[in-house]
């Protein structure tokens, strides 16, 4: 009960704060109002505040950007990029970064993303945008864009001239199955 009492005394002073503060912040704003000619360098340097504070953030941002691991750096130069035409029709414009090397903005009808390169197991090229959800995977032979937030493709048989000439190659010489039933050695007798 004792415990109860302390945290709404500490929720009440919080909140008389909050209303003294926005008490003192309006008086201020009505004095400033009153005074005209004093009320425009205020906002020049609340403007002025503000800007700067948003390019002390985009610094931060940009220096976290830059922090990828040597194997990321690898990955990022094996990603194809240029315009890519995709099934249907639709395009995909992938540009690599030359202010954050590793980096990447993927572009199409509807979307901009920001992808970095994210390791995996399988040796394909993974582009992530994490904030929004967007991963694109680049096989051997095509690339597909797809919403993870919402469980959907947003393009798929998306291909680079040299993946066109690795699924070419691969509708004359099909790679083995995975799981090959034809082969003597594959059948065992009982």
């Amino acid at each position: 009960m004792r415990s109860l009492k302390i945290i709404s005394l500490f929720i009440l002073s919080c909140l008389l704060g909050a209303h003294v503060a926005q008490a003192q912040s309006s008086s201020a704003t009505n004095v400033a109002s009153k005074k005209e000619g004093k009320a425009k360098p205020a906002v020049q340097a609340s403007t002025a505040k503000s800007q700067k504070k948003n390019e002390a953030s985009k610094a931060v941002v940009a220096d976290t950007e830059l922090a990828l691991a040597p194997q990321e750096l690898s990955i990022a130069e094996r990603v194809h990029v240029g315009q890519l035409p995709c099934e249907l029709g639709a395009t995909v414009r992938m540009t690599a970064d030359a202010n954050a090397p590793g980096y990447f903005n993927l572009q199409g009808k509807g979307y901009k993303y920001r992808m970095r390169p994210v390791t995996t197991s399988t040796g394909a090229i993974r582009l992530e945008d994490e904030k929004a959800g967007a991963v694109w995977l680049q096989l051997a032979n095509k690339s597909m864009l797809m919403d993870q937030k919402n469980g959907r493709r947003l393009a798929d048989e998306c291909a680079h001239p040299d993946q066109v000439a690795v699924a070419n190659d691969m509708k004359v010489n099909p790679p083995p199955a995975l799981i090959d039933v034809s082969s003597p050695a594959a059948s065992v007798q009982r």
